[in-house]
Parts: C-alpha cells; sequence; structure tokens
C-alpha cells in the first residue's frame, strides 16, 4: 500500500477498507512501518518498536470496530504487558509489564495493532518530549520546534503520518497541548469516564486521564466509545452516557452559548498568534450560528498554578522514591528537571499539600458558576507557537550549580526560593490555560483551525461541563465540516 493511499484515510476509513477486504491487516503494518522507517529519526516519536508483536498479530485473525489498523501507545501509564514501561527514564527500560492496562486491553479488544510506544518526558512532569533517554522529539511541522508533552511522541507520530491516532493522556494538557502545537484534535475525557489501572487507580489525585490524539473528529469518537466504561475497581465509577460518541459527530449541536477569554489566568503575556487563533475560531462560530459572549471564571489564576504545582511535585516525588525503592539506582541517574520538582515535592509539609488539594473545590465552583450560563468556554489552547527545541530546558548555570546540592539533600533551600518560583512561572506562562480542566475533572478539547503566517498550527481550546464529551464532539464534528485540517500535511522531514 503507497504511503498516500495510507495517509488519505483515518482509522475509521483504514478499519473499513479491511472489513471490505480491499486491504489486508499487514498491508496496512507495512505502511506505517514504512512510513516510519522515513521519518522516525527526524521526529524521534517511537521510544519502543514492537514489529514483532504487531506483526504477528496483523497476519491473525483480528475483530473490532478498529480491526487491522496500525496504533502506537504511549510509553506512559499504558502498560503492555511483557514490555517495558519505561515512563521517558533509563531506569524502567528494561522492567517488563506484568498485564495489560485497562486502556491497552480495551484498544487490544477493538482490533488495534499495536506496533510501538510513543516518546515522553521523564515521568509526564513536563509539557515538552524532551528527555536524556531518548532525545527530543520532533515537531513535525517544523523539526526545530517542540510538539509539546506530555504526549509530544503520540502528536508527532500522528502529525507526521505514521499511524492516524495514537494513544496519549493528559494530567495537565498533556493530550491538548500537543495537539494544539501539530494540527490534530485532541479531546481530554472527563474525570472517571475512561477509568484509570490497573497499576494505578487514581493517576495524579484524579488530574490524569487516558485519551488519544487524532487526525479526524470520528477517530476519537469512535476511540472514547472504546475506552469509556465502568470498571468496578476504579477509583471513580462514572456508568457511562447511554449513548454512542461516535453518533456525535453526525448530530450537529444546538446554537450554543459559548464565553470566551483571552487572557492568560495567570497575568502572563499571550502572544499575538495565540489571539489571533482564538478570534478566528470565536469568527467561525459566530458564522455557524452560536452566541459568542467575552467572559471568564473567577478564580485566583497564580493559585491554581500554584496549587496544581504542589500536588504534582508531591507526585513526582512519590513515583521517583518509589522507582528508586523498587529498582535500586541512585537518583543521579534522573534528568535534572525530575530531581529538582521531586525535591520540591518532598519539601512539602502534609498541611500544606491537603490545603492545596481543598482549593481545587474553589476552581471547580467557579467554572460550574460560568457553566450556569454558558454551555462552554473557549481560550486559547497554547500562549504561544510550538517553542523550540531546548528553549524551555532549566538554564545549565541553574543545572550546575543546583546538581551537588540536590545531591546534599539541600531540596528544600533550592526549590523554596524566587528563582524556582520564576521556573514554574516561566514553564506555566507557555500553557496557562489547561490544567483547569484538570483540577475540576471537566472534559476538554483542543481544535485545529489556526496556522500562523509561518506555518505553524494553534489550537483553540474548549472546556464543557460534566459529562459534555457528546456535545463537544458535535461542536468538534461541525468545525470541521466548516473549516477541514485533516488533509494538511507538514512538509516531508529531512534527516538530521
Amino acid at each position: 500500500m503507497r504511503y498516500d493511499e495510507y495517509r488519505a484515510h483515518d482509522a475509521v476509513g483504514l478499519a473499513r477498507l479491511v472489513a471490505e477486504k480491499q486491504v489486508h491487516p499487514t498491508e496496512l503494518l507495512e505502511a506505517a512501518l514504512a512510513r516510519y522507517e522515513q521519518v522516525g529519526p527526524a521526529v524521534n516519536a517511537v521510544s519502543l518498536l514492537m514489529d514483532d508483536v504487531g506483526r504477528a498479530r496483523a497476519a491473525g485473525p483480528i475483530e473490532g470496530p478498529f480491526a487491522g489498523v496500525p496504533f502506537l501507545i504511549k510509553d506512559l501509564l499504558q502498560d503492555f504487558a511483557g514490555y517495558p514501561t519505561a515512563s521517558g527514564t533509563r531506569s524502567l527500560q528494561r522492567i517488563p509489564a506484568e498485564s495489560h492496562s485497562i486502556a491497552v486491553r480495551r484498544w487490544l479488544d477493538s482490533g488495534l495493532v499495536i506496533f510501538g510506544k510513543t516518546t515522553t518526558p521523564e515521568f509526564g512532569i513536563k509539557g515538552v518530549t524532551e528527555s536524556s533517554a531518548y532525545g527530543a522529539t520532533r515537531n513535525p511541522w517544523n523539526l526545530d520546534r517542540t510538539p509539546g508533552g506530555s504526549s509530544g511522541g503520540s502528536a508527532a507520530a500522528v502529525a507526521a503520518g505514521i499511524v492516524p491516532v495514537a494513544g496519549g493522556n493528559d494530567g495537565g494538557g498533556s493530550i491538548r497541548i500537543p495537539a494544539a502545537w501539530t494540527g490534530l484534535f485532541g479531546l481530554k475525557p472527563g474525570r472517571g469516564l475512561v477509568p484509570c489501572g490497573g497499576a494505578g487507580g487514581d493517576h495524579l489525585h484524579g488530574l490524569a486521564t487516558d485519551g488519544v490524539l487524532s487526525r479526524s473528529v470520528r477517530d476519537s469518537a469512535v476511540m472514547l466509545d472504546i475506552l469509556a466504561g465502568p470498571d468496578p475497581g476504579a477509583r471513580y465509577y462514572h456508568c457511562g452516557p447511554g449513548h454512542s460518541f461516535a453518533d456525535a459527530v453526525t448530530n450537529a449541536p444546538r446554537r450554543l452559548r459559548i464565553a470566551i477569554s483571552r487572557e492568560s489566568p495567570i497575568g502572563t503575556a499571550v502572544h499575538g498568534e495565540a489571539i489571533r487563533a482564538v478570534e478566528q475560531t470565536a469568527t467561525l462560530l459566530e458564522s455557524l450560528g452560536h452566541q459568542i459572549d467575552d467572559a471568564a471564571p473567577i478564580f485566583d489564576g497564580r493559585q491554581l498554578a500554584a496549587d496544581f504545582t504542589t500536588v504534582w511535585t508531591a507526585h513526582a516525588a512519590a513515583v521517583l522514591d518509589l522507582v528508586r525503592r523498587n529498582v535500586g539506582v541512585p537518583e543521579r541517574r534522573f534528568d535534572f528537571d525530575t530531581r529538582m520538582l521531586a525535591a520540591a515535592g518532598r519539601s512539602l509539609t502534609a498541611p500544606e499539600l491537603v490545603a492545596a488539594y481543598e482549593r481545587w473545590n474553589d476552581y471547580t465552583r467557579a467554572l460550574a458558576d460560568l457553566h450556569a450560563d454558558y454551555d462552554l468556554l473557549l481560550t486559547p489552547t497554547v500562549a504561544a507557537p510550538p517553542p523550540r527545541i531546548g528553549e524551555l530546558d532549566t538554564p545549565q548555570l541553574i543545572q550546575r550549580l543546583g546538581g551537588p546540592l540536590l545531591g546534599l539533600g539541600a531540596g528544600r533551600a533550592m526549590t523554596n526560593n524566587r528563582i524556582f518560583r520564576e521556573l514554574v512561572l516561566a514553564n506555566f506562562a507557555v500553557t496557562p490555560y489547561t490544567p483547569l480542566a484538570n483540577i475540576t475533572g471537566r472534559p476538554a478539547m483542543s481544535v485545529p483551525l489556526y496556522r500562523t503566517p509561518d506555518g505553524l498550527p494553534l489550537g483553540s481550546q474548549f472546556i464543557g461541563a460534566p459529562g459534555s464529551e457528546y456535545l463537544l464532539l458535535q461542536l468538534a464534528a461541525q468545525l470541521e465540516a466548516a473549516s477541514p485540517w485533516a488533509h494538511l500535511e507538514p512538509p516531508e522531514p529531512a534527516g538530521r
């Protein structure tokens, strides 16, 4: 199968070709592997190739809505039995998972042909996909730029045409951020709709959930039908919507009242292109008959960022300690940023952690107050075009001075100061809009409706009320029909 034939179809379309016996799953897999060989060295999107697993599965009988479609899973929280979930770190590269995670099991039951795992920053803690273990994953639209993170490998793989859809997860924007920067559609389901596990039952205190990045809205809709549904052992038990999300793609939404907010919730600057992206989206919405009003939930954005960071760093400390204890590796084996965030987490007191977690209720109620008057909240997904590779690195001077301090156990002195707070704020300033949906557990999506003058994608984010996944998919499909994006392709990457 030629690449242009393969790229012309989304996952639903490829599955239809298999069902109609116009193509065999082995042909699809070989097309995906050929594309991987062609662009893999340039974009660095795949951390573990499992072509032996993929070929064995493609050769046998397969059933399900995505029977025979090539697929990549994220190398974080998405365990495949017998293969390591390295989570972006060297320390876990040789430890095989004992069983499939729930998401992977459901994807396999749907007939997908999994043939590899995608890159992620170490433990998924950053909004860019750069690590010492795997290097930098690059944005197919401009190889000098990041695709974002932490699902950056999956985004790069889909944007580069290796697969039509790939697994991701989102704990602070990790589906929506890379979707926005690579021209893809990314939906973060609401809390509990897609069960976690089995190894972890409540990822990041409920911040994180599994999902996908895709070129077409209908692929994400069918994927949500596959992933959603109760798990008796899950921390949150969600009975499901009682209808098919795939139906949303063929049912136009009613006239919606949508609030638009352009300002960064933490008061930092927003790039003019990000403003133009969301305003272009608002203009399109109005042309489709929807009402757009300037409005925003009322809360202290900097306090939200601080409370998010508190839980995030506490989690980093817990994960790092767990890995060190189970694997027996010294802390210096981990990336500096991981160690710094873990040190910040260890410096917290229990009352500080509980107080931060309790304030999540304030943000949730503020967003609920907005949703009492508006169906959706529209914001930029990100505050700027994709940064250059390495642009958000911790400065080398701080790494050189900070490494010995961390080694001496002086983490509290290092992280409880102005420099650390400024580093955290600088990273938040690029992606200030996405954590709100994670803290509140609301569904949210990034829709790829804009390109900068130099051709870089920028997405627009919609945050819905609880249970609004169907409505979000309805609107996304309407926007996709009005301003199609799936046919847009990045330039062919040159070898690096």
